[in-house]
């Protein structure tokens, strides 16, 4: 039977619209910025990458005050969007953390700051924040998630 290039295209085009709607059906529970309702990370298992839900959780409740512009709870990877201080209009800040391990440990977190400032002119320059203000974050998150997994021990 000859190669048919036309019907071989229709099924290419089929699935990979199957897929692209699987994907989009599967945002569809992804929260809002100060919603209570994110999506829970999955359990750890052989086929990804796990995340500890305690970690997941604690970094969006310590971060809930700043815009969430992407949250991936399969990789572990929360990203803010720029935040402005009332009290500061002229400086702001990105945060991005990392949840490295399936376990509640201090290691399994990696926090970065981004700070800008507005010159003169009006424009938005990069410039360094202190390490402590990345480590106090994480510190943050940390406690809060000691809070969340003594919450839900039973005794």
């Amino acid at each position: 039977m000859p190669f048919v290039r036309g019907v071989w295209m229709q099924r290419v085009s089929a699935g990979v619209a199957a897929l692209a709607l699987a994907g989009l059906a599967g945002c569809s529970h992804v929260p809002l910025v100060g919603h209570s309702k994110a999506p829970a990370p999955p359990a750890a298992s052989a086929g990804g990458i796990g995340v500890n839900g305690y970690l997941w959780r604690a970094t969006l409740d310590t971060l809930a005050f700043m815009p969430l512009a992407s949250a991936d709870p399969y990789g572990g990877t929360v990203i803010t969007d720029w935040y402005t201080n009332p009290e500061k209009p002229d400086e702001r800040f990105k945060c991005t953390v990392y949840i490295l391990d399936s376990r509640l440990r201090a290691d399994g977190l990696k926090v970065s700051v981004f700070k800008q400032q507005r010159d003169a002119a009006g424009n938005w320059v990069d410039t360094a924040t202190a390490a402590q203000t990345e480590t106090d974050i994480e510190n943050a998150i940390l406690t809060r998630a000691r809070q969340l997994r003594l919450s839900n021990v039973k005794g």
